[in-house]
């Protein structure tokens, strides 16, 4: 099931930042997917499909906002890598 969520803001912001309603609709979709996998909310993927797009595309956009790609803590990142080598 999809859920719609409305964000109400006046033309003054979309003159501020020099783009159209739907590029506004875009940043925030994405901003908002973003922020939800960096607090690890949300997957890579479930992110990416919130913003519109696919995976991949979404985690080297992550660069555009100055985040990582990957969101693990570094006690995950240790096991992950330990497992890698180690089975």
């Amino acid at each position: 099931m999809s859920q719609t969520l409305t964000i109400e803001y006046d033309d003054d912001v979309l003159l501020s930042l020099s783009v159209s309603p739907e590029q506004f609709a875009a940043e925030a979709r994405f901003l908002l997917a973003a922020t939800l996998y960096e607090l690890g909310r949300l997957s890579a993927g479930q992110a990416a499909k919130l913003a519109g797009q696919e995976r991949v595309e979404f985690l080297f956009a992550l660069r555009k906002v100055n985040l990582p790609i990957s969101n693990l803590t570094a006690d995950e990142l240790a096991a992950e890598l330990d497992f890698a080598r180690h089975g």
